[in-house]
């Protein structure tokens, strides 16, 4: 099923989110609101389509929310609170939902359903429904992404995402996310980009860790120059803990030069100290097997390049999960976990 989410990943950008809830009666196309800033509370998979329309979207105001409660904000009341939890049963999200709505915020939700959606319709409030095509949340982004952008950036927004189903190609990024798969073998990965491409390499991560099931780390230009990469400073007493890593650049042509130059920096010291590095280009430009049926707006290149990268990302984990032998498709340890914790109450 993994398998297939990946395949068919595109689709999910044809669909066209509608709005239900205290703004309508009927379902209709969502229209952009009042708000221009937005909390999303989110946790796992749900909240992985608001760093990355945060990041690609700069001039949007949103603060990321991954706890119980509510972030202390000293414009809340100016501020739309979006719960985000696609099984809508999260617990931090529906503590977060519950809150924002018990102190008179303005409050939407997204899910396919569960308590999230119960308390939506119990209280009115807007909300709108994901698709529930039975994938995993982390699969499922292209849909929480539309959802959101509906939400914070109205048609606009969805506009450049719709292009997206005929730009981006699944089945042609495979033997790339194949290769760094073999490549990877043995090593714990750790993802490195910019700063401004920081949702991005930790969407990298996740993948590692959820469909893969391995450890995987991540970090950002230019902070990681200041502590981390003096971590890796190979010396006889601590080579045994540095040769288990393989880093992953994410590198783009967008970023700051001095960001570029400090890449190419660190993978030749990296490199000099036998420490293996792979760079991951994030650019929009087809392979040479690669068609496009449709030339790309200016707005679209950001999206198309997250995208094609995750992809890449998508297929890497899936094939390092066939190699290791372990369930792509399901997270044991968190439904063990979440057996526990509930069993504890």
């Amino acid at each position: 099923m993994m398998e297939q989410a990946i395949r068919n990943f595109n689709k999910q950008f044809a669909w066209k989110p509608v709005m239900l809830g205290s703004t309508s009666k009927t379902p209709k196309e969502v229209e952009p609101k009042r708000f221009t800033k937005f909390v999303v509370g989110g946790m796992g998979g749900s909240h992985l389509a608001a760093g990355l329309l945060a990041g690609s979207k700069p001039e949007l105001d949103i603060v990321i929310h991954r706890d119980y409660g509510l972030p202390e904000l000293s414009d809340a009341t100016e501020r739309l609170f979006i719960a985000s939890s696609y099984s809508g049963n999260t617990e931090e999200t529906m503590d977060f939902v519950q809150v924002a709505h018990k102190r008179g915020h303005a409050v939407a939700t997204i899910s396919v359903g569960g308590k999230l959606l119960e308390f939506a319709q119990k209280n009115k409030l807007p909300h709108i429904v994901i698709p529930d095509t039975k994938i995993q949340p982390r699969s499922a982004l292209g849909f929480s992404m539309n959802a959101l952008a509906a939400l914070v950036g109205g048609g606009k927004i969805l506009k450049e995402l719709s292009g997206l189903v005929d730009v981006l190609k699944p089945d042609e990024l495979e033997a790339k996310g194949k290769a760094l798969a073999s490549a990877l073998r043995g090593k714990v990965p750790v993802v490195y980009a910019s700063t401004r491409n920081k949702a991005v390499a930790y969407n990298w991560k996740i993948k590692f860790n959820e469909t893969g099931k391995i450890p995987a780390f991540y970090n950002v230009f230019p902070e990681l120059n200041h502590n981390e990469m003096t971590g890796f400073d190979v010396i006889l007493t601590t080579e045994g803990l540095s040769r288990k890593f393989h880093f992953v650049f994410l590198t783009d042509n967008a970023d700051h030069p001095q960001v570029q130059r400090r890449m190419q920096v660190t993978k030749k010291l990296y490199e000099a100290r036998g420490l293996p590095v792979t760079e991951v280009a994030l650019d929009n430009t087809p392979s040479p097997t690669q068609s496009r049926s449709a030339p790309l707006d200016k707005g679209d290149t950001t999206l198309e390049k997250i995208f094609s990268s995750l992809l890449i990302a998508d297929w890497t984990a899936l094939h390092l999960s066939k190699i290791y032998g372990t369930e792509a498709e399901a997270v044991p340890m968190v439904e063990e976990f979440k057996k526990l914790i509930n069993g504890n109450k």
